[in-house]
């Protein structure tokens, strides 16, 4: 249950953040003997992420996005 209010822009960071992430663990999840390269992430997701900070003014500054993206979604466990 998220437990900080977010603005608009702050919560399209914090989704596209998390849509990236579930990309890159797809990705990466995938059979490690398939002999297939491994599937590459498509450039607009990491676009989506990039631009979506910057709108929120978090461009550069990680620790306000983890202390944020944390306190939206604090992830399983």
């Amino acid at each position: 249950m998220p437990t900080a209010v977010l603005t608009d822009s702050e919560r399209t960071a914090v989704q596209a953040y998390l849509r990236l992430l579930h990309t890159v663990r797809a990705a990466l999840d995938g059979p490690p003997d398939s002999g297939r390269p491994p599937v590459m992430v498509p450039p607009s997701a990491l676009a989506e992420a990039e631009q979506a900070l910057a709108a929120a003014g978090l461009e550069g500054n990680e620790d306000a996005f983890f202390r944020l993206l944390h306190a939206w979604y604090p992830g399983p466990g």
